[in-house]
């Protein structure tokens, strides 16, 4: 018989439906026969036990809310009867004995990236063009337009055919799979374009921030090198922006092209000499091989968004799995999103390897919170419409799940917002939840590849880095299969554990950094890039 119920903590006091259940449904559930009292839709949760008013809800083993009112045994808990609560944290209150898993068949594994003069291996290898400032939006737009028509990089969309068809008058059965128009000029280089709406107005540090970040995308090894537009006045100047660089790698050899508006006189000649000296270096950069490079030189993003009901017991705990093994491979895993770090903390605190990490961690949390109740919300508001929807309905419960896909190594570094990464191990990293706010922050911070899970399916990537959709269930996997590059519903089935399934998450990833397959949302040429403005997005 088909298990209808499960628990994932031995504390815990609720359990998740893993198909729907009926009002007067009979289960019997530990030895316990439970009467279902609510129509309880599948990833939402039932309480174990009778609730009164104020008392604690516990799932994962922590504490993730409190009932509002009288709560049944058997009955579902809903944004009506339970209210987000968390265990506060104040110190480090024991340190973390760590049994990393067994490596053997990992450790001499290799993959085929792009090596840089300082250290660093990419996993692609990008000619990035970007504008300090939005003013330049336009101009980048040309220059995409450009540039991906001329070297063939634009595929043939199969909308445009579609309505190029209607246009005519002629029949849309046969439409196909878009292609290139042509074979590539370049095939050992992507050309890739970003705009923003900073760099100026706001407030200044708003653009010294963007400085950063825009530098750390330069820095990132899977860029090769970069054009850059000014245009001369704006708050986030060329040389602050340079500044940057020379703080993240001194000797930093990459050809970074800086053009400025404001002295090159006209759109026409700005455009012409951007056009000349950015052929040049990409050209060069096109002759840069891949090589093989030891596993311990990959920095991989931790994402979720569009997050369900079972992505803390399927896709988020597998990818702690792969987390776990690429840190004790002398990887560097990227835990991020602190809105939902929230309930867990004292569990991160404890892992930290060091007091003043720890206390980092429990500061950047503190700062980060209060400036959003200071806005008028707080971590309590970080669930979507969609989590709630799915049965995620306090932040605690979100982020319970949602940090298992830092697994349980311990965390060798805390950053925050567009620090770079410089530690194998665990690092936590101080962003929003937003989906894309947090991967472009990673990325900026070292990256070189990001595996993204997602429950209700979610479809973004990033201009220089791939990023690997991981579905928490099989129906979303079947039903979006356009984003979707790996399923993880095997282990509601019983057919896969949590770490088979985190070895073959770990084996894709090596497969994509070698460009042995190329991500799902690199595939629908998904570049999206969202810079954080402190305090205003959770």
């Amino acid at each position: 018989m088909q298990q209808k119920l499960i628990k994932v903590h031995p504390a815990d006091n609720v359990a998740i439906a893993l198909s729907n259940l009926s009002k007067g449904n009979r289960i019997l559930f530990e030895g316990e026969d439970i009467l279902i009292l609510s129509n309880t839709k599948a990833k939402h949760k039932i309480s174990l036990v009778d609730l009164a008013a104020e008392d604690k809800i516990v799932m994962y083993g922590v504490l993730v809310g409190k009932a509002l009112s009288v709560i049944k045994k058997g009955d579902v808990l809903t944004v009506d009867n339970v209210r987000h609560q968390s265990s506060p944290v104040h110190k480090k209150t024991k340190d973390i004995i760590w049994v990393p898993p067994d490596i053997t068949r990992w450790k001499d594994r290799t993959f085929m990236g792009y090596h840089r003069n300082d250290g660093q291996v990419g996993t692609a290898n990008v000619w990035l063009f970007f504008p300090l400032v939005f003013c330049e939006n336009r101009n980048i737009e040309l220059l995409k337009e450009i540039f991906e028509t001329e070297l063939s990089l634009r595929k043939a969309s199969q909308q445009r055919q579609l309505l190029r068809n209607l246009i005519h008058g002629n029949d849309d059965a046969n439409l196909t799979t878009p292609t290139l128009a042509e074979p590539a000029v370049f095939d050992n280089i992507e050309v890739k374009f970003i705009t923003h709406p900073g760099g100026c107005g706001g407030m200044r540090k708003d653009s010294e921030s963007l400085g950063r970040l825009l530098a750390g995308y330069v820095h990132n090894p899977n860029v090769a090198g970069a054009s850059v537009l000014s245009l001369g006045c704006q708050n986030l100047q060329a040389e602050v922006f340079r500044h940057a660089l020379k703080a993240l790698n001194p000797s930093m050899d990459k050809p970074v092209l800086i053009f400025e508006q404001q002295e090159l006189g006209t759109t026409d000649n700005m455009l012409n000499t951007i056009i000349k000296e950015s052929f040049e270096g990409i050209k060069a950069a096109n002759k840069i091989q891949r090589a093989p490079a030891p596993i311990s030189k990959l920095k991989m993003g931790l994402e979720c968004g569009g997050s369900d009901g079972f992505s803390g017991i399927t896709a988020n705990p597998a990818l702690g799995y792969a987390s776990d093994l690429l840190a004790a491979l002398g990887g560097s895993p990227i835990l991020s999103e602190f809105p939902e770090l929230c309930g867990v903390e004292q569990e991160l605190v404890n892992r930290c390897t060091h007091q003043n990490t720890a206390e980092r961690f429990m500061s950047l949390m503190t700062v980060y919170e209060n400036s959003a109740k200071a806005a008028g919300s707080g971590f309590d508001m970080n669930p979507s419409p969609g989590n709630i929807k799915d049965g995620l309905i306090t932040d605690a419960m979100k982020s319970a799940g949602a940090s298992k896909k830092g697994g349980t190594s311990p965390i060798q570094d805390v950053l925050d917002y567009t620090e770079y990464v410089t530690k194998p191990g665990l690092n936590l990293l101080c962003t929003p939840g937003n989906d894309v706010e947090s991967t472009t922050a990673m990325v900026g911070s070292g990256a070189n590849i990001v595996v993204f899970t997602t429950g209700l399916g979610t479809p973004t990537g990033n201009p220089i880095t791939p990023i690997i959709k991981v579905a928490s269930n099989t129906p979303l996997a079947e039903k979006m299969p356009d984003i979707i590059d790996l399923d993880t519903g095997a282990i509601l089935r019983g057919e896969k554990s949590i770490p088979e399934m985190g070895e073959e998450i770990l084996d894709f990833v090596l497969k994509v950094a070698s460009g042995e397959v190329v991500a799902k949302a690199d595939q629908l040429n998904q570049n999206d890039f969202i810079p954080w403005r402190r305090g205003v997005s959770l």
